[in-house]
This record gives C-alpha cells, structure tokens and sequence, in this order.
C-alpha cells in the first residue's frame, strides 16, 4: 500500500509548466496500490485561483483524479461558499473531522468526517483536520470554527479503530494541516502540510511527511515499511492537458498587460522573504507607503507569496501573484511606544509556521536593528528621526495583519483609521508610476 502526497500547491498553478509536471508525476506514480492523497491548501492562493475563486484546481483534480483530501487554511480564500462549489465538482472524497459551521460539520452533505478506502487488497481509514487558527489567519473564515485538530483527529482515528481499521494489515493515516511540531496522533500516518518546509520525520513512532510548498514535490508512502520517498517534480514529463488549460485560464483573465520591467530580477524564495530586508519586501511596503502617504510601511513576509523571481518585463500576473488577496492596504494610528512594540514582534517565534531565525516583516519609513541570535529587535530611526514614544505615527499596512491576532498584535482593529485600495492594485498603480528598480539600503540591519 502506498499513499502519494500532495500539498501546498496554491501558486504553482499560475505557472502551467510546473503544475503539469505535477500531474505527470502523480500519473507515473500511481497504480492499483496506490492512494493519492491532498493534505490542504491545494486550490489557493494564486493569480489563477483569484480570479476563479479557487476552480483552477479542478484542472488538476480531473486530470490525476486524487483519492481522498482535507483542507488547508487558504482554502478558504473565497470564502465557504466557494469551498463548496470546488468540493461539489471534485472527483475526491473531502474528510474534515474539526471545520464547522453552524454547529456542524462544514459541508456536511459534501464531506466525511471519516472515510475507508481500498488499493491492492488494503483498506486505510482516513480523517482531516485543519489548523485551528484559521479564522484568525482568514478574513473569509470567520464564520466558521476550527475545534481543536490533536483531540479530533484522535476520536476519528479512535473510531476508525472501532470500525476494524486496525484489524488484518490494515491501517490509520490522518491527512492533516496540523500545527508546525505536528503532534502525533495515534495513527501510522500523519500526511502534514501547511508549513512551507520538507519533513519526513517521526514523532512517538507516528510517521510524519510535509511534502513542502508549490508543487516541487510528491512525498511516497510506504505504509507498511513506515517511510516515505520524496519525488522531484521538475523533471516530470508534463501533462500536457492540464497545463493547456490553465495556459487557457490565464490568457482569458487578461493579466498579461505590461506594466514595467525590472533589470535585476525580484528574487522571493523563502529564505529571501523571511530573512530580514530585501528587494521584493521594500518594493512592497514602499508601494503601501505611496499610497497611502504613511509615516511607516509594513508587510507581513508571509503575506507576499514565494515563487519564482519576477524579471524582465513585469505583468499584472506577476504582481497579483505577489499578493493574490483580495485585501486592501488599512491605515492604522499607533503611539510611538506602541509602534515600537508591533515592529519587535518581527521577531516572534511563536507563530505555528514559524521557522527559527525568521524575520517577519517588511519596512518602509523605518529602519531597524536586528539580533537574530537573541530574537530581538529595536527600532533605530522612524522617517529617519529617532522614534518618539509620546508621537502619532500613521502605518500602512496589510489589511490581514488588522484582523488577525497572531501576527504583529500590537497593531488592532480599533487603530484603524482608514481603508485604502486593494493591495495588488496599489503594487500594479506603484508599478505604473514609478517602475520597479527597488534597492536594499539597510532598513533592517543584523547585529
């Protein structure tokens, strides 16, 4: 029995070439001892799924046909309404055992709390949970409640158990978006996702797999050996029919109207995005901060997408894939000292995707000084003046970070002062006017 895990597709959509590799790997991969398995955030974000609220991902879900998927936050991009409409035309069976709505289960009459299914002889019980801090991470979630995935995922897995699961070789995989040290439930599997990174990993003799993010990879599972095999994408043969239709997809939306170009290319891995300064995170803010004509500018570094480097001529496509949210840029009011407080939170290592060493901001307006061996940050200059902790300082920022209280807490609801434009039309109008030659010129400095 093997099981074939995707997840975290989201941007690779918008390049045709790689999410046909995608599906030519899952293709080779599969066979009658076979499981494909979608473990979250495999319909957005993206250009494409921005413009068709996440439908994209049925040209690849037609095409391989997966077995069985649970949902990542991101999901939710368009709200629950659009979640139903792409699980109603998806040929998998969804499984959610901690999504609710109105006290029940989220699209009930659409998904499974658990589901038993059979390759090669073998059935394999499976349930699916999602991070419980998806109505904070997710404006188009709010309606919804997320139970706690650890004790959900163990009273599924319990009665699949009961079902006789366990019984002659048979197994228990929990597919399941779970938090960053992804607690172990007492299944053979836990299928992870959520977090950009690669895992392949045992917790308390529980295996635990992350294939990583944007369609680079399918993890292999051995079930009955316990391992898990990781499998390149980018030499895939293509399946020429998905990437067809999503080629088709774009040119229909018209984002491919020139609006700059950039000599150096915009470079936004991840380690780039999360490493402190960089190219793509002042063009950002600097954008934000034209705008809107703040004191300060601040982006959140996992609210610009990672993909491939943005260069030559540059597209709408391509800025809308910086930021594919339908979210505007908000102006908040903040003391100095409570200025001062949400630029130290940069630094907060407690977030669930967080990573060690990653710095979670993005400045224009400030420069600021940063320990990364001691997890701390001070802000030296605002506008170029010391900070005054008695003054009023206006921020631009993204609309998520006013909402959610997990990243940057300081900066609250009641701040807000204004509401400016949609984020990706303030980069395309930025873009317009004054092109794309942004520069690292010491906002955030290393000590």
């Amino acid at each position: 029995m093997r099981l074939l895990q995707y997840s975290d597709v989201e941007n690779a959509y918008d390049d045709p070439g790689r999410i046909g590799r995608l599906a030519g790997r899952l293709g080779q991969l599969d066979g009658e001892d076979a499981l494909l398995v979608g473990t979250g955030d495999n319909t957005s974000p993206g250009v494409l799924a921005l413009v068709t609220e996440g439908r994209q991902a049925l040209d690849l879900f037609s095409a391989v046909e997966p077995d069985v998927a649970t949902f990542g936050n991101h999901d939710f991009d368009y709200g629950p309404a659009a979640v139903r409409d792409v699980v109603a035309e998806s040929p998998q069976t969804w499984v959610t055992a901690n999504v609710f709505r109105d006290g029940e289960r989220f699209a009930a009459d659409l998904t499974r709390r658990t589901a038993v299914l059979e390759a090669d002889g073998t059935r394999v019980g499976f349930t699916g949970v999602t991070t419980p801090r998806t109505a904070s991470l997710n404006p188009q979630a709010t309606d919804l409640t997320f139970a706690d995935p650890v004790a959900a995922a163990e009273e599924a897995v319990a009665d699949l158990r009961t079902r006789g699961v366990d019984r002659r070789g048979e197994v228990v995989v929990a597919p399941a978006e779970m938090r960053q040290d992804d607690d172990a439930v007492d299944a053979d599997a836990v299928l992870g996702g959520h977090v950009p990174t690669e895992r392949i990993d045992r917790v308390d003799g529980t295996l635990v797999t992350r294939p990583g993010d944007g369609g680079r990879a399918v993890l292999e599972v051995d079930l009955e050996a316990g391992t898990a095999t990781r499998h390149e994408t980018g030499d895939a043969r293509r399946a020429n029919e998905v990437a067809r239709a999503l080629r088709e997809r774009m040119a229909a939306a018209g984002l491919d109207e020139v609006v700059a170009s950039v000599e150096e290319p915009l470079v936004r891995t991840e380690a780039t995005l999360f490493g402190g300064e960089s190219r793509v995170g002042n063009f950002v803010a600097d954008a934000y901060r034209w705008a809107i004509g703040a004191d300060v500018a601040l982006q959140n570094s996992g609210g610009i997408r990672s993909g491939d480097p943005i260069q030559g001529e540059v597209t709408v496509a391509d800025l809308v894939s910086l930021i594919p949210f339908e979210e505007p840029v908000a102006v908040a009011e903040l003391s100095g000292e409570r200025l001062r407080a949400a630029l130290r939170q940069a630094v907060d290592g407690s977030l669930e995707f967080a990573e060690d060493g990653w710095f979670h901001a993005h400045v224009s307006g400030a420069e600021l000084a940063w320990d990364r061996d001691a997890g701390t940050v001070e802000v030296v200059r605002v506008d170029g003046e010391p900070l005054d902790p008695s003054a009023t300082y206006t921020v631009a920022t993204s609309d998520y970070v006013l909402h959610t209280d997990d990243e940057f807490p300081a900066i609250e609801e009641s701040q807000r002062v204004a509401t400016g434009d949609v984020q990706y039309e303030v980069l395309v109008e930025y873009a317009r006017t004054t092109g794309i030659g942004p520069s690292v010129e010491g906002r955030v400095v290393e000590r």
